[in-house]
């Protein structure tokens, strides 16, 4: 939606800056994509008087002009336009201004007399087609003044990026409101140059159809057309529009065609609501219908296109056949020309679904079916007919025919919708007040009636916006009039849900924090690449040759992001992708799916440091380490097993290897580093939840024992011995070394344990320490027949 500044500063009464309308636009839902300066290219034009005339000594046919510029001299310049007159003001474009056209003004000789400047037509400005003379300026300008500022044409251009649910913001009025709300004050429609007269309101038909000026008006589908409006204006002069008219529509983009298709166009863009005028001498029979097309019934389009209709499509016709599809363009038979005096304009309804298959099946989109395909007010159409009316009677001249008429046969109101105060603060986590709540819904064009016996608001639904059917959304208009940046940054207190996690979620999410933990950078590839073996899955329509398959693996996109950071000059790279591979299925089944993690590793192993040494490159040790901790969070129950020169990773259920390191092949350049990589499938189970443990506040004691171990008793069984007696207080249990040989027995080894003790309520004297460790020795040796190496031995304390 192109939206012009000075359009929004005549219904706001107030000058509005571009940079804070794209910031409160984008805060309201309506982002601003692009501001452009409307005639950017006259921006160096100035207003020239024409002091003095004389005819040109050597030419005919030519003038020379003594002009004010606004300076000290007058610039002579030399017209070759009849129309120059002494004492009037016309466009100037002095010496190095450049022409909308691109022509760049220079001084120079024409038949011996210099020119310092050009006097500029309509045509070289761009603002007609006019080029018989120049352009005869009505204003009290200055001489010298801005010629945008004299012809009021200083103006913006905002490209607003509308959503399909808020039709209303496809007109001027629409975004008027709702920048109204913002900035906290009353709008009102522009007035009208020329206009205010009296227009009657329609009077509404009984039952299907109606009559105003001696026109038939009458409804055969109601589905299609639920509501038709229609007003007779006879006497109308068919002529240029007035400036006023012509900028605020240039403005937006719409070439001026004449005052009345202009009035039809202005209604479109100021209040969204499609308008059509009909030439009414054109009409067979008097009659204006909205029926079903008959199967192949067609019709020539204002565009001069033929177009033939389907049953299912609603058509606008005379007693004798079409003129038009309604809610997307007129006939070319009724279309205003410059002989019409007499015109019918229609201000209709019409159903969303049914005109967005009727677009789609002619392959025909128009500003109308924009508007209509996403839902006009139906409830606002008198108003808008009114409107349309004031602009061609004060435009084009002539007389109303008899009061406007409105065909409704079925009449309808907007929804009713509940609204509660403390729905509104579960919600958004903020107390509202009663008071900002009805503001704020009143802002948005709803009525209110307040009911604070029952803790809720009436609210009835404005007919521009069809996008309100729930009470939740009426707590999102309530967050956007408040602001969003209005609301706390801070956590508020919330309801934890009891939906859990999709573990592939979790899953990937605990791949992704550990790398990156790692100091991997995370990359995305496309999941496009080149045939890789058997069981590759064709593209059916791929963006190229080289990529006609889906990926089976991730690390050929890995290692093609390698070369192309050697490319840029980078030889230090660490990168990792978590991401899906496809295999082939049985014929007519889907690709097979499986989410894996990947990473490559090129370069220094860390970074350079003045206080280091020689640095060095990683190798397959450190891929090793990286690939252990890559396996520990992607597939927790599998283990790592070393083959050849690399490392395996094996599934506890099949042993199916569901990992591997590599040393990657390349195109390195000579001074990179060898490329290891990784990859890894990605299990979805369930992973342990990792709970919050504040630290100890009371002291820990350790104690320190050698045990002498037997053939066929394993570390692992000490421990669990150790651990399962009772009231020790024992926090922690560690390995510190293992001794093999020397005089120890056959078979047997010593490993040396650290018990850690520790009470979280107090400090434990030595005395205790003692009792708890003796039983665990005695609980060791009865257990397993483990005792301490060297009998009688003390054991040390730590």
């Amino acid at each position: 939606m192109i939206v012009s500044r000075k359009w929004l500063e005549a219904f706001l009464r107030q000058p509005l800056d571009s940079h804070d309308l794209t910031e409160r636009l984008a805060m309201l839902g309506a982002p601003v994509d692009a501001v452009e300066q409307s005639h950017a290219a006259m921006a160096d034009l100035v207003v020239g008087l024409v002091e003095a005339v004389e005819p040109h000594p050597d030419a005919d046919k030519l003038s020379v002009c003594s002009v004010n510029d606004g300076g000290d001299e007058l610039l002579q310049v030399i017209c070759g336009a009849p129309n120059v007159t002494a004492g009037k003001r016309y466009p100037l474009a002095r010496v190095g201004t450049t022409l909308p056209g691109g022509l760049t003004i220079e001084k120079r000789k024409i038949r011996g007399q210099v020119s310092r400047g050009m006097l500029c037509s309509a045509r070289e400005l761009e603002m007609g087609e006019d080029h018989t003379g120049i352009l005869e300026l009505v204003t009290e300008a200055a001489a010298g003044s801005s010629l945008l500022d004299a012809l009021d044409l200083d103006d913006e251009s905002l490209e607003v990026d509308v959503t399909p649910n808020r039709p209303d913001l496809l007109g001027h009025k629409g975004i008027a409101r709702e920048l109204a709300a913002s900035y906290g004050r009353q709008f009102r429609l522009p007035t009208i140059p020329g206009g205010g007269m009296a227009i009657p309101a329609p009077i509404r038909a009984d039952g299907a159809e109606g009559t105003t000026g001696g026109v038939r008006v009458a409804i055969e589908d109601p589905e299609g057309c639920p509501r038709f409006l229609g007003a007779v204006i006879r006497g109308v002069t068919i002529g240029p529009s007035p400036a006023w008219l012509r900028n605020r529509l240039e403005a937006v983009g719409i070439r001026s065609i004449n005052n009345v298709v202009d009035a039809t166009n202005y209604i479109l863009i100021e209040l969204g609501q499609p308008t059509h005028a009909y030439d009414l001498q054109t009409l067979r029979g008097s009659a204006i219908i909205a029926r079903r097309a008959g199967d192949g019934e067609g019709l020539t389009t204002l565009d001069g296109k033929d177009r033939t209709a389907s049953a299912d499509m609603t058509l606008i016709a005379d007693a004798e056949g079409a003129i038009g599809i309604g809610g997307v363009m007129g006939g070319e038979t009724t279309e205003v020309r410059d002989t019409t005096t007499d015109i019918f304009l229609e201000c209709a309804s019409f159903q969303p679904s049914r005109i967005r298959r009727t677009r789609t099946d002619l392959g025909l989109s128009t500003d109308a079916s924009f508007r209509f395909e996403r839902g006009v007010d139906k409830w606002g159409a008198p108003d808008a007919l009114r409107r349309c009316l004031e602009i061609l009677l004060a435009t084009a001249g002539g007389e109303l025919d008899g009061s406007p008429v409105d065909v409704w046969p079925e009449t309808t109101h907007p929804p009713r919708i509940f609204l509660r105060a403390e729905r509104v603060r579960q919600v958004l986590g903020e107390d509202i007040p009663w008071a900002k709540l009805e503001e704020y819904l009143v802002a948005i064009g709803a009525t209110v009636v307040s009911k604070p016996d029952d803790g809720r608001i009436a609210v009835d639904v404005p007919g521009w916006r069809p996008d309100l059917t729930e009470e939740i959304d009426l707590v999102e208009e309530v967050a956007r009039m408040h602001g969003y940046d209005n609301f706390p940054s801070d956590l508020r207190p919330f309801r934890v849900g009891t939906l859990p996690d999709d573990p592939a979620s979790v899953a990937v999410a605990t791949v992704r924090d550990g790398l990156a933990a790692a100091g991997l950078n995370e990359v995305a590839t496309m999941p496009m690449a080149g045939p890789d073996g058997e069981g590759c899955v064709a593209v059916l329509n791929p963006l190229s040759s080289q990529e006609g398959f889906l990926r089976r693996r991730l690390i050929p996109g890995l290692t093609r992001q390698v070369e192309r950071n050697w490319a840029l000059g980078v030889r230090d790279v660490r990168l990792f992708e978590v991401g899906t591979v496809f295999e082939a299925a049985d014929p007519g089944q889907r690709p097979r799916e499986e989410i894996r993690v990947a990473g490559v590793i090129t370069g220094q192993w860390q970074p350079r440091h003045w206080s280091d040494g020689e640095m060095r490159d990683v190798n397959r040790w450190d891929v090793a380490g990286l690939f252990h901790r890559a396996v520990a969070l992607a597939y927790p129950s599998a283990t790592v097993q070393v083959d050849g020169e690399s490392w395996v990773a094996v599934s506890p259920e099949g042993q199916e290897t569901i990992g591997r390191t590599h040393r990657l092949d390349a195109d390195a350049p000579p001074w990179a580093a060898p490329v290891y990589g990784f990859e890894v499938r990605v299990h979805p189970g369930t992973r342990e939840i990792r709970r919050y443990q504040a630290l100890p506040e009371t002291p820990a004691s350790t104690r320190d024992v050698s045990l002498l171990i037997p053939p066929g008793v394993t570390a692992a069984q000490v421990d669990r011995a150790m651990r399962v007696v009772k009231g020790t207080r024992l926090e922690s249990l560690e390995v510190l070394s293992e001794f093999h040989g020397g005089d120890l027995p056959a078979g047997h080894r010593t490993v040396a344990f650290r018990l850690t003790f520790r009470d979280p309520q107090r400090t434990l004297r030595d005395k205790d320490v003692e009792k708890a460790f003796g039983r665990i020795l005695a609980a060791v040796e009865r257990e397993v027949g483990v005792a301490p190496r060297g009998a009688g031995e003390a054991p040390g304390e730590g």
